[in-house]
């Protein structure tokens, strides 16, 4: 058997997009933050933005240059309404799209709620060398999402890899300079 590893703890943001909920009503941003802390991770920012492209997009784009920020956890926005714009806002700025993030994610909530989780537009991706995940706007699917997913991904202890593991690289195109087109 390999060396044990042990636990890093990342610098996690939250933001919750909702045009109703404040810091004391948003109950998926409480669960992010409460299950970021429990698993001895650094809470590093959390807000609430308006269902607002530009809002949610700058902020995302604020915190991805923060070297105080590693990773974004976005809650609220990702249904199919009219104010619905949170993968909008973010899809065009991945430089990298994590397809697979949505796959496991419609497959932990599959068996949660069944056909109904294809009402989510679930997705992650990398931006500015920063991994963003976009949640729905449920307490249950920030759970399902962070117990099912996050929390293991984002443990440097969790074999055979973890996001921890690679965020070093993650940029390390812009230190050698991009070769592709």
């Amino acid at each position: 058997m390999g060396e044990a590893r042990s636990f890093i703890p990342i610098r996690i943001a939250v933001l919750t997009v909702s045009d109703t909920r404040t810091l004391a009503d948003d109950k998926s941003g409480q669960t992010l933050a409460d299950r970021i802390i429990d698993a001895g991770h650094l809470l590093a920012a959390r807000a609430i933005v308006t269902d607002d492209r530009d809002r949610i997009r700058d902020q995302v784009l604020a915190w991805s240059c923060d070297e105080k920020i590693d990773v974004i956890i976005t809650t609220g926005g990702t249904g199919f309404t009219g104010r619905d714009v949170t993968p909008e806002a973010l899809e065009p700025i991945f430089e990298k799209r994590m397809d697979g993030f949505s796959e496991v994610f419609h497959r932990i909530s599959y068996d949660k709620i069944g056909t109904s989780t294809i009402q989510s537009r679930a997705t992650g991706g990398v931006v500015n060398a920063t991994f963003v995940f976009v949640l729905p706007g449920s307490p249950g699917a920030c759970k399902d999402a962070w117990d099912g997913i996050l929390k293991a991904q984002l443990d440097y202890r969790h074999m055979p890899c973890n996001f921890v593991e690679i965020m070093p690289r993650l940029d390390e195109h812009l230190k050698r300079g991009s070769k592709t087109a």
